[in-house]
């Protein structure tokens, strides 16, 4: 009996230790999406380059994560709700990691984009874009540590208002585009930078799917809302 606690305590920190590490490699995610939308607006080309930079720090933790989490499916070889929670840190630690990759294309594109004339209105708005997406993954990892399946699904939701913002921005860019050629270079580089945007809040939505099945068994049923789709998204 003694035994068997010793090996169920053993297990439960286990958990926790790798759970932390997901926490850590959250917050480093967080900061990096407000790091990489503030310096596009303000045009910092040295906080772009700490984003790029802090970016190696983000996929070493998934390394780490993913190592340790295999470590535990091979030592401990856990079953039922315990094999959801690690099967669940492989894809959270993944789906961090591809955020942290859109924040630091954010970021190079930001060091393109301050080249040119800046275009009245739009670095407020993709700021705005970028703060709901991290707003979303706050509350998802929140969810994720609470077990909160109620929050996940509230920001599985809140995703096509994401969608929303991007098709908004996608119309205007078009309008500059259309109202002068000069424009367009900059508005495309724009454009990929909202689209990365959107990204971050698909891979925050697959966060949210995973904390639903870690608490009930069961991924969502129904398809989650997407807002209006643009002829650019085709082939991206």
């Amino acid at each position: 009996m003694i035994n068997q606690e010793h090996i169920v305590s053993g297990f439960d920190r286990d958990l926790e230790s790798i759970q932390a590490l997901i926490m850590k490699m959250g917050g480093l995610v967080e900061e990096s999406i407000v790091k990489s939308a503030q310096a596009l607006e303000t045009r910092d080309e040295e906080l772009a380059r700490s984003v790029r930079a802090a970016d190696r720090t983000i996929d070493a933790l998934e390394e780490q994560v993913n190592e340790e989490a295999a470590r535990i499916l091979a030592l401990r070889q856990p079953t039922a709700s315990d094999l959801r929670t690690v099967l669940s840190v492989f894809r959270v630690s993944a789906n961090l990691e591809r955020i942290g990759d859109y924040s630091k294309n954010i970021a190079k594109r930001s060091s393109v984009v301050v080249q040119m004339q800046p275009i009245t209105g739009t670095g407020p708005a993709l700021r705005r874009m970028a703060g709901a997406v991290e707003l979303m993954l706050k509350d998802v990892l929140d969810a994720y540590i609470q077990r909160d399946a109620d929050l996940a699904l509230e920001v599985r939701a809140r995703d096509q208002e994401v969608d929303q913002m991007y098709s908004a921005l996608f119309r205007e860019y078009l309008t500059h585009m259309m109202e002068d050629p000069r424009n367009i270079t900059h508005c495309m580089h724009l454009h990929f930078i909202a689209k990365n945007i959107e990204r971050m809040g698909d891979h925050v939505t697959s966060i949210a799917e995973q904390v639903i099945y870690l608490v009930t068994g069961e991924l969502p049923d129904e398809d989650r809302p997407k807002g209006d789709r643009t002829p650019f998204e085709k082939g991206m």
